[in-house]
């Protein structure tokens, strides 16, 4: 693979007043394209992540990334969608561009503007990234298919609510220090255990330190071929990207498997030359703690139904045997669902970049990336390396 991460630019996650979909865009494009040194005349392509799904009036919305700058115009523009892996999807069809050299210069942005939407219509847009002739009536939205999928791990496993709330605790703590996060406060493991007032179940035995976050927000980046990076302010590598697509019907999976994202791992790995041992740390799609959890013994480290062990014992704490969502990941950081997949891409390449500030884990030399869109549909797995 030849492409690199050479530049970017995020928001602040959350309900951002005053903003619009246009002015979230336009900004990370602008302020990416200054953090890699390059202007919008370097430009070759254009790509945005935006899921919409009814969150925004304003459809096609590829053109709105030529609002930030006149010099955009007749560029191509792209707008990539696929459920919460939106964002992956976009930098994926970048890095392929690079590595097919159709482009020296691609500017990947993704965005989400979700709660301008009434609550109602919220669980009626994340629940169209489920099949609906079997979870379209499911109650409580995306959080309900989630929480049926808790409810059966739990019946072939054993109650894991200790070890989902390790997770939410962890992911919590993380988010303090990440300044891009909506909410920035440490629960602790005794609020995210206990059903209360403020803490109320929501799906099945999910409660709301559980879920993740409504949000606003965006995040760009700029790819370029290596031997072009090499040259630059820095480099970023993708030593892997992968995608795996798997059946949408619940009812054709094992579900309690995202076997997606096992197989997408497993190449991703293979590709890259490398084992999970040698990752610094990993961005994971923590949508809900269960899907955190799952994920751990998808990615393979934990055997099938003995995440909770990884997650009580603190493997995955930021100074663990393997950092998972240093960041805080969706749970504390956000989940503004067109924006997250390069969200993880761009921190993860702070990291690497020893950029990260207060969310930095020391010593970082190699990341891993999982996002996914739907329940384990759209799986996504990048390993990222500094090359400068």
């Amino acid at each position: 693979m030849t492409a690199c991460i050479v530049g970017w630019a995020h928001s602040r996650f959350g309900k951002l007043e005053g903003e619009t979909l246009e002015s979230l865009i336009t900004k990370v494009a602008v302020e990416a394209l200054e953090h890699a040194g390059i202007g919008p005349d370097d430009v070759d392509e254009i790509l945005l992540g935006h899921f919409n799904g009814g969150f925004s009036a304003q459809d096609f919305t590829a053109s709105l990334v030529l609002q930030a700058d006149d010099r955009f115009r007749f560029k191509p523009a792209t707008r990539v969608e696929n459920a919460c892996a939106t964002g992956s999807a976009a930098v994926r069809q970048g890095v392929r561009s690079i590595d097919a050299r159709s482009a020296r210069f691609v500017l990947v942005v993704g965005a989400e503007q979700m709660t301008t939407t009434p609550g109602p219509e919220i669980g009626k847009n994340l629940l169209r990234a489920s099949y609906l002739p079997e979870d379209g009536d499911t109650p409580g939205g995306f959080a309900g298919v989630f929480g049926k999928i808790a409810q059966a791990y739990f019946q072939r496993y054993g109650d894991q609510s200790d070890a989902l709330a390790m997770i939410a605790a962890k992911n919590h703590r993380n988010g303090v220090d990440n300044p891009y996060a909506q909410l920035r406060k440490d629960f602790g493991y005794e609020f995210c255990r206990h059903e209360s007032d403020r803490n109320p179940f929501v799906a099945g035995p999910l409660k709301r330190t559980d879920c993740s976050l409504v949000s606003d927000g965006a995040a760009a980046l700029v790819l370029a071929d290596s031997s072009v990076a090499l040259g630059m302010r820095r480099a970023v590598a993708f030593r892997a990207s992968e995608h795996v697509q798997d059946f949408l019907p619940m009812s054709k999976r094992d579900i309690l498997l995202f076997e997606g994202c096992e197989e997408g791992w497993a190449r991703a790995l293979k590709t890259a030359g490398v084992t999970l041992d040698d990752l610094s740390f990993v961005e994971t799609h923590d949508c809900f703690t269960i899907a955190e959890l799952i994920e751990y013994e998808a990615m393979g480290l934990a055997k099938r139904g003995e995440g909770a062990r990884i997650a009580m014992e603190g493997q995955t704490a930021k100074d663990g045997r393997l950092p998972v969502n240093p960041s805080g990941g969706l749970k504390s950081k956000g989940h503004p669902i067109g924006a997250t997949g390069v969200s993880m891409h761009v921190l993860s390449a702070m990291q690497l970049s020893g950029e990260a500030g207060g969310i930095q884990v020391p010593g970082a030399t190699l990341g891993g990336i999982f996002n996914m869109g739907g329940a384990a549909v759209a799986n996504y797995v990048s390993i990222l390396d500094r090359i400068r």
